[in-house]
């Protein structure tokens, strides 16, 4: 928890940092500011978060369900891989927006309130627990059948709001 902690601070400092950057740029003029700005602001999608945990549940789902060596190889190459991306991803939203609110655009904060970002909080709770849920077999068998839930709605429910 404090390595995931610690990654998302630093990740969220830096992509301050250069947010910071491309908007100082942009004020005086340059056109590089706004491209910079772009590039970080095309990444901070809260709709990217519905692909990730579809995949992050699944890789889940098949840890349920996997023999304890299948189910680590999933582990490591799969579901590790995704939720230090989530964790990435949303630093480098949560930079970014501090750094717009630190810089004058005090409205930006209310981006965070977007409700898509909840998958975000199900991902590191699933990650955070996966340990727990593997060990007891009424939980394993539950959470099977939230996982397959969860991924599917994911991949095929329209979220339009």
């Amino acid at each position: 928890m404090s390595k995931a902690l610690g990654t998302f601070a630093l990740v969220t400092v830096l992509s301050a940092l250069l947010m910071a950057l491309s908007l100082a740029v942009a004020r005086h003029g340059y056109p590089y500011g706004a491209f910079g700005m772009k590039r970080l602001d095309g990444i901070a999608d809260a709709a990217s978060f519905l692909a990730i945990a579809a995949i992050y549940f699944f890789s889940a789902l098949l840890m349920m369900v996997l023999p304890i060596r299948a189910a680590g190889v999933v582990l490591t190459h799969a579901a590790d891989a995704i939720f230090w991306a989530t964790i990435m991803l949303f630093a480098t939203i949560v930079g970014s927006l501090l750094a717009r609110w630190a810089l004058g655009q005090h409205d930006v904060l209310w981006a965070l309130l977007n409700w898509r970002f909840l998958f975000v909080v199900a991902i590191v709770a699933a990650h955070l627990t996966m340990n727990e849920l593997r060990r007891n077999i009424l939980l394993r068998s539950l959470f099977f059948v939230v996982f397959a839930a969860a991924t599917l709605a994911c991949l095929f429910w329209s979220f339009s709001v």
